[in-house]
């Protein structure tokens, strides 16, 4: 089963995340969607994810935008040599304040799979930065969310 086939298994998921990810699965961040070049996660507006004052709170922001590129990278990943894969950097605009769902949408696939080939044929680690946007259900920009991904393929010393 490749790995695409069970990030997009909402059972699969729910599982690896308690096991794996479990404040992710607390917060209750879901699979929208997944493809090779475009991965959506859900963020509810619940207690869990919301902070004292009434809004969504932005490490849970930080979390569903994290997915969305590391789905991307998971996917890229699937069927290569190993390769560590490490966010090394995290920048955010909150543009909106959030009390409702969000959307953290990722079309960075296409980049990601490039930055994870060219460490795997340089032996040398590579950065890439990607966005991650989070739309409400109207389709309102709430967040813009950029994490910064180093990519190393393994058994390489510095």
């Amino acid at each position: 089963m490749s790995v695409l086939e069970q990030i997009n298994s909402p059972w699969r998921m729910r599982f690896f995340m308690w096991w794996k990810l479990p404040a992710a699965a607390f917060m209750g961040l879901s699979i929208a969607s997944c493809s090779a070049k475009q991965a959506v996660v859900r963020l509810p507006y619940r207690w869990r994810s919301q902070n004292p004052f009434r809004s969504t709170y932005f490490a849970a922001q930080c979390a569903a935008a994290e997915m969305s590129t590391g789905l991307l990278a998971l996917v890229a990943l699937d069927g290569k040599e190993p390769v560590s894969m490490l966010i090394v950097g995290i920048e955010a605009e909150f543009l909106k304040k959030v009390a409702g769902t969000l959307l953290f949408t990722c079309n960075a696939g296409q980049e990601i799979a490039d930055a994870v080939q060219r460490a795997v044929d340089s032996g040398e680690p590579k950065m890439l930065r990607v966005l991650s946007v989070g739309m409400l259900p109207d389709g309102t920009e709430a967040a813009r969310i950029w994490v910064t991904w180093s990519f190393k393929k393994r058994g390489n010393t510095p």
